[in-house]
Parts: structure tokens; C-alpha cells; sequence
């Protein structure tokens, strides 16, 4: 989830492969209903402790109180993933409290191994040579005298055993400089290399939050998709969860990189019932 007031635009209904299987209800009791070692990539955001109004969960608790919650719904994410299986959180902070991702992070060193860390760049200015620094994304802005705009958030990459093999140009990007193809072995020929742990995927205008989010709180279907794509293997064949579903973006992005199947826990049947009229189910 992201604290940013722009959000992508609702994509129309689409009927996916996939076989997605929604519940109502807290996300702990309803991953207690899975067996051990049963998903292969779990991609989800929950809430940030950061007082957004949600309509059925309260996002002020105390750090303790709120750690303590994490522990317990990450635990039963450890006994349902696979072996070999990823874990992404994306998670982000306020500039008043930046410390809250890490300490998330520190919190679930004794459940997973932090194999990755991402950063999802939501808005970013490049200065080029040739002219003069151009911005791109968006991000929310805040009036302070203290604190920067905050353009990014964290997406931590836990595994069981931080041994885990992911396909890193599947998420790649061409060479700038085409000499380098051939001048690198481990090219093998192709015009492809690591993207790095820097994401911009920014978010896309919308006319009407109340109309075309109806959620406080969303990452990109693209966010959830490249992470997908970096866990690797041939999705057809994978299980993939989202404990905090929200209206069902990483739902939508398992049903366009047509995972097998797909389970999803939501709290708030609006928000439920949201995700399963964008995923036609």
C-alpha cells in the first residue's frame, strides 16, 4: 500500500486463467485454512501503522502492539511458503516516523532471510546533460519545513533460506551501449542486463479517487507483476497469496502473468467485493 493520493485508473474487467480463490475475513485465520509449504510467491503491503482510514481496521496502533501483529500473520506466511518460495513486502514510512520499515524488516529476521531489498521509486527528477532536470511520477506532496517529499517506498525480498535463484533479466533492461553484448560473456549474446534494485514505476493520473480507487492505500498491478516476474519459473504451474488483498492489484497481476492459482484475504467486504467485480469473478 501506498500513502500517495494518484493512483493507475481502473482497468476494465478481464477474464483471466487463473483460478483465484477470495475470502472475507482476518488474514491470519484465514491463511490458517492452507497447508505448510503450499505458495510459491506471497506479494503484499500491509497497512503502514500510519493512521490512513481504512473503513474496518484501526492503523494507529502503538509500535509495540503493531510489531507484535506482524509477527503473527508473517509467522503463518513462513509455514505456508514453499522451500523455495519468495516473499515480498512492500512497505514505506512517513517522514515523520522513517524508521518503521526497518524495524518491520529487523522484526521478521527470525522468521525469513532478506535476500533482496527493492526500492520503489515512484517519482524521480533525472538531470540530463542536454537539458534541464526533468521529473517523472508523482508522489504526494507534503508542506513542511523539516521533511523532503518522500518519492519512494521499500519492497523487501524475504526467503527461508536467502538462497533462493531468481531471473534477474526478466525484469531486465537493454544495454545502453550495444558493444558491451558482445563484449561481456555473460551476455550469452543477449540484449539484456540486471535492472538493479531501483524500480520506477510511477503511478498513473486518475479523475476521481471515490469513482476509479475506492481505497486509501494501493501499489501498481506493475509493482506486483515484476515481482512475479523476478521470482522466476513458469507461472502456470505456481500458487500465489495476498494477505491483504485491497481491491486486488497483485490478483490482477497474477491473472495477467496467468499464475495457477491465486488466494487473496481481505478484511472489508467493499474492498472484497471491488477486487472480485476487476477480476470478473
Amino acid at each position: 500500500m501506498s500513502d500517495s493520493e494518484i493512483l493507475p485508473g481502473l482497468e476494465g474487467v478481464m477474464s483471466y486463467q487463473t483460478e483465484f480463490d477470495l475470502g472475507q475475513g482476518d488474514c491470519v485465520a484465514g491463511m490458517k485454512t492452507l497447508p505448510d509449504d503450499s505458495i510459491d510467491i506471497v506479494v503484499t503491503s500491509p497497512p503502514y501503522n500510519l493512521g490512513i482510514n481504512y473503513q474496518n481496521y484501526n492503523d494507529n496502533l502503538s509500535s509495540k502492539d503493531y510489531l507484535k501483529w506482524s509477527l503473527e500473520w508473517a509467522g503463518e506466511v513462513r509455514r505456508i511458503l514453499k522451500p523455495e518460495g519468495s516473499f515480498f513486502l512492500n512497505v514505506g514510512a512517513s517522514p515523520a516516523n522513517p524508521w518503521m520499515p526497518h524495524e518491520l524488516a529487523l522484526t521478521l529476521r527470525d522468521l525469513f532471510q532478506l535476500q533482496n531489498t527493492i526500492h520503489w521509486i515512484k517519482s524521480i527528477t533525472l538531470e540530463l546533460k542536454e537539458s534541464d532536470p526533468v521529473s517523472v511520477g508523482h508522489f504526494k506532496p507534503i508542506n513542511s519545513k523539516r521533511f523532503l517529499n518522500d518519492c519512494h517506498e521499500f519492497v523487501f525480498h524475504f526467503t527461508k533460506s536467502g538462497k533462493v535463484p531468481v531471473d534477474r533479466l526478466a525484469v531486465g533492461v537493454p544495454y545502453a551501449d550495444k558493444s558491451n553484448i558482445a563484449r561481456w560473456s555473460h551476455t550469452e549474446g543477449k540484449d539484456k542486463r540486471c535492472r538493479g534494485n531501483n524500480w520506477h514505476i510511477p503511478y498513473e493520473t486518475i479523475a476521481s479517487r471515490s469513482k476509479d480507487r475506492p481505497h486509501p492505500a494501493t501499489f501498481p498491478v506493475e509493482l506486483a507483476r515484476k515481482c512475479i516476474q523476478l521470482h522466476g519459473r513458469k507461472p502456470k504451474a505456481l500458487t500465489m497469496l495476498d494477505p491483504f488483498l485491497g481491491i486486488g492489484n497483485a490478483a490482477v497481476a497474477a491473472g495477467e502473468t496467468e499464475i495457477k492459482k491465486f488466494f487473496g484475504f481481505e478484511i472489508d467486504e467493499i474492498y472484497l467485493e471491488e477486487a472480485k467485480k476487476r477480476l470478473g469473478v
